[in-house]
């Protein structure tokens, strides 16, 4: 796609001051948004995760937050399957010495339960016999896992990385889980471990449950006939805390639902007689995009999607995925980013804008960072009230250039 001029910090911030001011009714307000990623991260909603009660107790207040701002709000419940959930913190210790949860290992996702610690001696692939050990081995692939199982190994360790800060994102939707219990454990000390091989204890106390999420939708104005309609989406569902360990999920995505939010609240009061605008607050995304899924075959055709997925802190240029007949909204964003000086560049964006995508609506994902993805590190003082402020300012002008030149519903260039 066209790519705006780069632009540094100051030149954004000065791009987008003639647009957005100090927070009265017709400005976006930097202290607005970063309020709603501070309530979102807070412990009574503990990280949000997809049937949770934090995830409900969120949805409840979403729902709230958009009928203040005068949408008409509906609240959707759908099935969500294959999630998994630790019950208690993984261990796995060494020489007497405990390993530190998702620092020097976590929980591999295709691993079968293993509820309490099972002590063994730890032997490399290379070992003769597999049978009551622990195994340091290269990868879980199928054949590994076969003769694990076969020869009665009590489970399997394989090396993983981790972030620039030392950590192992969380995650809880993945492949099939098996029979053999798996652990991950940080490269580094995979290989040390295999230097000094002796007796290693460790459990997985993760199971995989079926449950409920919610999507909250709030319509705002409905389209004439044959009029523009504009979706804006952001999933706000986490991973979920650790039993022990907070994880905030600020910036993914606590920070898309407060430029959404904020947004709708611009645009509901500017856009023309006749268009469209409705917003949706997506649960079950870090599941396999599940509250998407649900919602895209209810849209009208020819509803323009505009997804944001982590807007904390605009790096070198937004990244942008487009998908479905999406020519007349990337010319808008195209034309924004000049506009609002937010540098863009196409780039994968893994998020609830396929699932639109796919269901032949026309779709665009925004992303702007995610600072300690999926860890305890990510939290609200690492997303930058400028970037909320880009972020919004570039989601409004979008959405204005479309009121410009619409291409009305079922409709394509």
């Amino acid at each position: 796609m066209t790519t705006a001029s780069p632009g540094s910090p100051a030149a954004l911030d000065a791009a987008a001051a003639p647009l957005f001011g100090s927070g009265g009714p017709g400005d976006a307000s930097a202290e607005r948004m970063l309020a709603t990623v501070h309530a979102l991260a807070a412990d009574r909603f503990t990280g949000r995760r997809v049937g949770t009660p934090g995830g409900r107790a969120a949805a409840e207040w979403l729902a709230g937050r958009l009928a203040e701002l005068g949408a008409v709000v509906e609240v959707d419940e759908f099935a969500v399957s294959g999630v998994r959930e630790l019950q208690a913190t993984p261990v796995l210790s060494y020489r007497d010495t405990l390993l530190v949860h998702r620092r020097d290992f976590a929980e591999q996702l295709t691993s079968t339960e293993l509820p309490t610690p099972v002590t063994g001696q730890l032997a490399t692939a290379e070992a003769r016999s597999w049978r009551a050990r622990w195994l340091l081995v290269p990868a879980a692939d199928q054949e590994t896992v076969s003769r694990a199982e076969a020869e009665d190994a009590i489970g399997l360790l394989v090396p993983r990385g981790v972030d620039d800060e030392g950590w192992m994102p969380k995650m809880i939707a993945g492949p099939p889980t098996g029979l053999v219990p798996i652990l991950s454990v940080r490269t580094d000390l995979h290989a040390e471990l295999s230097n000094g091989l002796g007796e290693i204890a460790g459990s997985v106390p993760m199971r995989t449950i079926r449950t409920t999420g919610r999507n909250v939708y709030g319509v705002f104005s409905a389209p004439s006939p044959g009029g523009l309609s504009v979706l804006l989406t952001a999933h706000y569902d986490g991973v979920g805390d650790d039993p022990e360990v907070r994880l905030p999920a600020a910036a993914d995505n606590a920070s898309g639902v407060a430029v959404v939010l904020e947004a709708a609240r611009l645009l509901a009061g500017s856009l023309p007689s006749g268009t469209g605008l409705a917003v949706a607050l997506l649960d079950g995304e870090e599941a396999g995009a599940r509250g998407s899924a649900h919602h895209a075959p209810q849209v009208a055709a020819g509803t323009y999607v505009v997804n944001v997925d982590g807007a904390a802190q605009l790096g070198e240029a937004a990244a942008v995925e487009a998908g479905g007949p999406a020519e007349p909204l990337l010319a808008a964003l195209d034309q924004a980013g000049r506009q609002t000086g937010v540098p863009l560049r196409a780039g994968a964006m893994a998020s609830d804008n396929r699932r639109y995508a796919a269901a032949g609506l026309p779709s665009i994902g925004i992303g702007m960072g995610m600072p300690g993805y999926q860890t305890p590190a990510e939290t609200p003082d690492r997303v930058e009230p400028r970037t909320l402020l880009a972020a919004a300012a570039l989601v409004v002008a979008t959405v204005e250039h479309l009121t410009k030149s619409p291409v009305k519903l079922g409709e394509t260039r």
